[in-house]
C-alpha cells in the first residue's frame, strides 16, 4: 500500500499546475460572495469568475498566490475601494507570480501617503486586459522586480493621481519588461499618463490624450531602457503642468543599460502650442521615424536625434482633431504616402502592424503603396464605417 501511494503521489505531481486548477465563483448564487472571498479559497493556478451582478464595494485584499486568473463575467465588476486599501496601499495587493486580471473595474483608491492603487504589483509577472482603472491615486503602481514582465492590453485608465505629481494613470517601477498596447489612459490629475522605469518597454497603438485634465507627461520613461513607441496617439492638452510630451532619460539610468528610443509611425499633437515633443536624455541619438508632429514646439531636445521623414508643419491634416479623431483628410498631402521604411531597430521590426481604434482596441494597419506619415494610414479607413467614437 506504501508503494501503491508514492506511485500515486508522485503522479499527482508530475500533473501540470494547471490541469489540476479549479473554478471558483463569485457573486450572486455563488458559492462566494466576494473576490477577495475566493482569493482566499483558491489555490495557484484557479480561475476567479466574478459576476458584474453582485456588489464589491469595499471588498479589498492581499495575496501572495502564484498563478491566479481573476476574470469580470456578464459585464465588467466594479470594484470600488469605498474607503478600504489592503496593507494601506490598495484594492488588491498581488504579491504572487504570474497573475492575470481580465476585465475588471478598479476605482476609489486613497491611502494617507497619496499612493493608493487600484492594483500594486509586488509579484513577478502580471498581465491585465480590458480593465478600467480610475479615480485611485495610482491606477496600477508595479514595484521593483527585474524578474517582471508587466503586459496591459485594451485597458482604460482615467482620472487617477493625487494631485501630488507623484501619483500616476499607471507608474511601472524597475521591471525586466513593459508591454502596453492598445491601451487609454486620459485626464491624469497632475501625474503622467504613463510612467515607466523598466528595462525595455513596448508602448504600442494606444491614445495616451491629456483632454481635460491636468497631467503632466504623457509618456515618461526617466530611466531609458530599450523603448519601442511604435504607431500611439499622443495628445498634450492646454492644461498640462509640463511642455514635453515624451520625456525619456530624465533622470539617469538607474539600473538601465540600454539607452536605445525608436519612435516611429506615432501622431503627436501639441495643444498646448508650444514645448517639446521628445525630450530626451543621454549621448545615444534615439531614432523619430514616419511621426506626426501637430501642434507647435520643438521636436527633438536631443542635437544627435535621427529625424527622419516626420512631418512639423502648421497645416492641420486630420479629420477632427477637436474631437481627437486623428486620422487623415484626403487632402492631407503633406503626409499621405510621405513616410519611408520604417526598417529594423534592436533586432525589432520598426514597421507598426496596427492602428489604434477607440476605445481601447486595435485593427490592422494597411499601407496602400508608400507608408502615410503618423498612426494612421489613409485608405477611407474602412474600419471606422460606423463612425469614430471620440
Amino acid at each position: 500500500m506504501r508503494i501503491l501511494f508514492a506511485i500515486a503521489a508522485a503522479s499527482a505531481a508530475a500533473v501540470p499546475l494547471a490541469s489540476r486548477a479549479a473554478t471558483l465563483e463569485v457573486g450572486p448564487g455563488h458559492a462566494y460572495a466576494t473576490p477577495c472571498a475566493a482569493i482566499a479559497a483558491a489555490a495557484a493556478g484557479d480561475t476567479i469568475l466574478v459576476d458584474a451582478a453582485g456588489s464589491y464595494a469595499g471588498d479589498v485584499c492581499a495575496w501572495s498566490k502564484d498563478g491566479l486568473t481573476v476574470r469580470g463575467v456578464n459585464g465588467r465588476p466594479h470594484v470600488d475601494a469605498n474607503g478600504a486599501s489592503a496593507q494601506g496601499k490598495a484594492i488588491w495587493v498581488i504579491a504572487g507570480d504570474d497573475t492575470t486580471i481580465e476585465n475588471i473595474e478598479l476605482s476609489g483608491c486613497h491611502v494617507p501617503d497619496m499612493n493608493g492603487a487600484g492594483i500594486r504589483q509586488e509579484g513577478a509577472n502580471l498581465t491585465v486586459r480590458h480593465a478600467y482603472f480610475h479615480d485611485n491615486e495610482d491606477g496600477i503602481l508595479a514595484g521593483e522586480n527585474t524578474a517582471s514582465t508587466i503586459t496591459i492590453e485594451h485597458s482604460e485608465f482615467a482620472r487617477n493621481g493625487a494631485g501630488d505629481g507623484y501619483s500616476h494613470n499607471l507608474y511601472i517601477g524597475h521591471v525586466a519588461r513593459l508591454v502596453f498596447r492598445a491601451n487609454w489612459s486620459h485626464d491624469a490629475v497632475v501625474g503622467h499618463l504613463l510612467k515607466s522605469r523598466a528595462a525595455r518597454n513596448d508602448i504600442l497603438y494606444n491614445r495616451l490624450t491629456g483632454e481635460a485634465g491636468s497631467e503632466s507627461y504623457e509618456i515618461n520613461l526617466p530611466n531609458g531602457g530599450l523603448s519601442y513607441v511604435i504607431g500611439n496617439l499622443v495628445q498634450q492638452p492646454a492644461t498640462t503642468q509640463n511642455g514635453a510630451m515624451l520625456d525619456y532619460l530624465s533622470e539617469g539610468a538607474g539600473a538601465n543599460t540600454d539607452f536605445r528610443l525608436f519612435v516611429v509611425g506615432n501622431t503627436f499633437v501639441n495643444d498646448r502650442g508650444s514645448g517639446t515633443f521628445l525630450q530626451v536624455g543621454g549621448t545615444t541619438p534615439a531614432l523619430a521615424r514616419d511621426n506626426l508632429f501637430f501642434g507647435g514646439g520643438t521636436v527633438s531636445s536631443q542635437a544627435s536625434a535621427v529625424l527622419d521623414h516626420n512631418y512639423a508643419g502648421s497645416v492641420d491634416p486630420f479629420v477632427d482633431a477637436a474631437n481627437y479623431d486623428y486620422r487623415l483628410r484626403a487632402d492631407a498631402i503633406a503626409v499621405i504616402d510621405q513616410g519611408v521604411a520604417p526598417g529594423s531597430g534592436g533586432g525589432e521590426s520598426l514597421a507598426p502592424t496596427s492602428v489604434y481604434l477607440h476605445p481601447a482596441a486595435i485593427a490592422p494597419r494597411v499601407a496602400l503603396g508608400t507608408i502615410d506619415i503618423g498612426a494612421y494610414e489613409w485608405a477611407g479607413d474602412a474600419i471606422f464605417a460606423d463612425g469614430f467614437d471620440g
